[in-house]
């Protein structure tokens, strides 16, 4: 029998229009109820075997490990869910500046809009660490551009607006 990550992520691969809108309202509705619950205990360890913490938030263990996966970036010590079944360990302890960071990259204003981050960052922080991921989107030259008056930087001698940036 395939791992609950390898079942995970054939849930995720194999959507269809028909299933697409049924399994992103269960597995939001999902992923809302357990960041909330973290949210509310920011400084706890979410520790427990995978079954029991799956059926303590009442969802499907792959939609559980769906959660396990997304949040592994955004946790001190990120786990191997390779081969994780519903007997293993898990251990999860936030740090709530990545998370919330990682949940604005992901577009996941249902979650980065809940109402206790302004608790745990409050107002101030949660703006800057807005503003760094916007900032990570920006794209910068590395070199400054090429004017059409200025010299082509092939070495011609001609203005670069009638030599190589004729094109």
């Amino acid at each position: 029998m395939a791992s609950l990550y390898e079942q995970w992520k054939e849930l995720i691969e194999n959507q269809t229009e028909e299933t697409f809108e049924e399994f992103w309202k269960e597995y939001s509705e999902a992923e809302t109820k357990i960041y909330s619950d973290i949210l509310d205990h920011p400084n706890e360890k979410m520790t427990g075997k995978f079954g029991e913490l799956a059926d303590k938030y009442q969802v499907r263990p792959v939609i559980f490990m769906g959660f396990l996966d997304g949040i592994n970036e955004s946790i001190v010590t990120p786990n191997d869910f390779e081969n994780y079944d519903e007997e293993s360990q898990v251990e999860v302890e936030i740090v709530p500046e990545t998370l919330f960071y990682n949940m604005l990259k992901a577009d996941a204003d249902y979650l980065y809009g809940l109402a206790q981050w302004e608790d745990i960052l409050g107002k101030d922080k949660m703006i800057s660490i807005a503003k760094e991921y916007k900032n990570s989107r920006t794209v910068r030259r590395q070199e400054p551009k090429i004017g059409r008056n200025d010299p082509c930087p092939c070495g011609s001698g001609k203005k670069y607006k009638h030599c190589c940036g004729r094109n």
